[in-house]
């Protein structure tokens, strides 16, 4: 009998920006972490790209991607998974300042697992408890993690992606060391809540503790690059981001097909 396994993280995210800055700093940093992850045959494939609108999230922008992971994955998944069946299809809605993000791997996994990833951006410094409106049960199971892009240790450090050691010239702000949340104006809150389904018996312990692992280093990585990249797309318009996201789409599935192995890899 299959064993449901649910687990549900919360991580909530200061920044010095506004939300309006958020919103085009987070694309064009998600456009520019695809190009370094891709290369070698591995990343990120963009199958669409494209406006929606429901009932339920209103209007925002959809894309369907395509993870190609084979060399990128923990060697205990590369050992147990057969050739090709890491590719992770990831589904967004942007309906900003709310997002849903939804990971699945149709062709080996099929319904063994998802991993959900949905966002509130709020002005705030995370102090809403309870913004996803969980049940009071899930509540109670669920893990909150604050994640300080300018004092938490990360591995593969790199001195250009500190924000202790960051100021933009452009803004004035940065460098974001001691207790820099507690005057820090602009700013807003990602409140991310991160919820796995798996039903792979035996194998729980070990993706939580990946899951646990990976979304907190990934959370961390890419909100340090996004404040230090500040310079690069402060003043661009959603237009500016359109049109690079056009290009981005184009240079991927070149780097993806021609291009050396690039980006992070697990042990």
């Amino acid at each position: 009998m299959d064993h449901l396994f649910i687990l549900s993280i919360c991580s909530r995210v200061i920044m010095p920006l506004s939300v309006e800055e958020y919103k085009v700093g987070q694309l064009y940093s998600v456009a520019m972490m695809s190009k370094n992850e891709t290369g070698g045959g591995e990343g990120v494939e963009i199958l669409v790209n494209e406006p929606f609108e429901n009932e339920e999230l209103g209007k925002g922008q959809y894309t369907h991607k395509i993870y190609h992971l084979a060399k990128k994955v923990p060697r205990f998944i590369q050992m147990l998974a057969p050739k090709g069946s890491m590719e992770m299809h990831e589904k967004a809605w942007n309906a900003y300042p709310y997002c849903r993000t939804v990971i699945s791997n149709p062709e080996y996994m099929k319904d063994n697992f998802m991993l959900k990833i949905e966002t509130w951006h709020k002005p705030d410094k995370g102090e809403i408890p309870n913004v996803h409106n969980l049940s009071a049960d899930l509540l109670a199971k669920r893990d909150v993690v604050f994640i300080d892009i300018g004092n938490d240790p990360v591995s593969n450090y790199n001195p250009k992606e500190d924000p202790s050691k960051f100021k933009s010239t452009k803004t004035g702000r940065g460098m974001l060391t001691g207790d820099w949340q507690k005057d820090v104006s602009p700013h807003m809150c990602a409140y991310k809540l991160v919820t796995i389904e798996f039903k792979w018996w035996g194998l729980q312990g070990r993706v939580e503790a990946y899951t646990l692992k990976a979304e907190r280093r990934l959370f961390l990585n890419f909100h340090r690059q996004l404040f230090c990249s500040l310079d690069e797309w402060y003043g661009m318009t959603m237009d500016d981001i359109r049109e690079l996201e056009r290009k981005v789409k184009d240079e991927l599935n070149k780097r993806r097909l021609e291009d050396e192995l690039r980006g992070t890899m697990e042990k």
